[in-house]
């Protein structure tokens, strides 16, 4: 596997492609009688919505396409870890999940996020993004394998372009043959996706997600239960704050979460063991932050906007994170917070119900790094740990 960053962004005629399907989502079930008037009639309505469906049924290269503008994105947001020998493990272990799902020939990038915030996010096309926080929360490779695997899913069960496809993102009317990879509005669409992504899926996908990625993670020998150790272990970081923090944002209830994977775990039979912690403090040796002591930033949709320096004494910024909504015509084209406001650096500690972890700010270095791993560096990591 070769990680590298976004030239293919200007890939031309996919990227119209891609970029023409998004814009052309119409509100066919809403359309009133004037809209109706205007297309000539409802069943020319209706005809135009069914071939902008067709036209969502998009390509691995157009969805890895956007996929890779949004890493960027969040890379630019967080920072990248520039240390290669903790890329390649984690990468290992994710090539190892994703070669056992029903998508393994999509380009899987793994990207250790430069944050002390506990998160993890998975973009389109097969780009998984960890946090060092989150590494330093976990204590073995299966917790590790069974938070990818649970974001891998996102990736296979393609949750973001049917949560795009769901929110009805824009009427049509926008001249197709204007809109290209370097277009405003294909960089709107990118900017809605990646907030979309940070924010978080709805809960059936999230629950999905669960059930799926321990399945994955098992059929490979990792202990299923990993998941559930490293979500009891955000459940007890997370008690002292005022509002959900990071992964628990935007998830179900947590107990339903822990009772349907343990449920799932015993009625599946799900036995596989393989823990290897002694091989995850072998190349993992962060600590996790104190969710009291996190600088924050604030400001920008989703936190899409860049660092700054600390201010202790300006707590009274923090604020929640924007609520999800629908992608429609207005918010699409209209400015964004991350246009209209500057990012600002606050104090520590998750006051006021802000995220604090979806809000830590990010290190300076936003560069990919590059690693490889082939079929053999896989198989050799396999036999080592005992997996299937």
């Amino acid at each position: 596997m070769r990680t590298h960053g976004t030239s293919g962004l200007h890939a031309g005629r996919r990227a119209i492609a891609l970029a023409a399907a998004a814009l052309a989502i119409l509100f066919a079930t809403t359309a009133t009688s004037a809209e109706a008037r205007q297309f000539g009639q409802l069943g020319a309505v209706a005809k135009k919505a069914q071939e902008v469906h067709a036209a969502w049924n998009i390509s691995d290269a157009d969805e890895q396409q956007l996929g890779a503008a949004v890493s960027q994105k969040i890379r630019e947001r967080y920072g990248v870890v520039q240390d290669e020998a903790v890329t390649r493990y984690v990468s290992l272990v994710g090539m190892v999940l994703a070669q056992a799902t029903s998508r393994p020939n999509l380009a899987w990038k793994f990207i250790v996020l430069d944050t002390d915030g506990v998160n993890a996010f998975a973009a389109p096309g097969g780009y998984v993004h960890i946090t060092r926080g989150a590494l330093g929360l976990m204590s073995s490779e299966s917790e590790l394998a069974d938070v990818l695997a649970h974001e891998i899913t996102h990736v296979t069960e393609k949750h973001t372009i049917a949560a795009i496809r769901k929110g009805n993102m824009v009427q049509f009317g926008a001249n197709q043959s204007s809109v290209t990879a370097d277009s405003a509005l294909f960089q709107k669409l990118i900017d809605k996706t990646t907030e979309l992504v940070l924010l978080g899926f709805g809960r059936a996908d999230e629950l999905e997600a669960d059930q799926k990625g321990i399945r994955l993670a098992n059929s490979v020998g990792y202990a299923p239960g990993g998941l559930g150790e490293f979500l009891k272990r955000l459940s007890d970081r997370n008690k002292g704050s005022s509002a959900k923090q990071g992964l628990f944002a935007s998830h179900p209830e947590m107990q339903e979460r822990l009772d349907k994977l343990s449920k799932q775990i015993a009625s599946e039979h799900l036995a596989s063991t393989a823990t290897l912690q002694d091989r995850y403090r072998k190349f993992i040796s962060y600590t996790a932050t104190p969710q009291s002591e996190i600088a924050t930033v604030t400001g920008g949709a989703a936190g899409l906007t860049g660092g700054g320096e600390t201010k202790k004494d300006d707590a009274k910024k923090d604020e929640p994170p924007p609520k999800k909504k629908g992608f429609g015509l207005g918010g699409l084209l209209a400015p964004g917070p991350s246009e209209k406001k500057s990012a600002e650096v606050t104090g520590s500690a998750a006051a006021r119900g802000a995220d604090t972890e979806l809000g830590a700010k990010g290190g300076p270095v936003k560069t990919i790094v590059v690693v490889n791993v082939t079929p053999a560096d896989i198989a050799a990591f396999k036999k080592e740990g005992n997996l299937k």
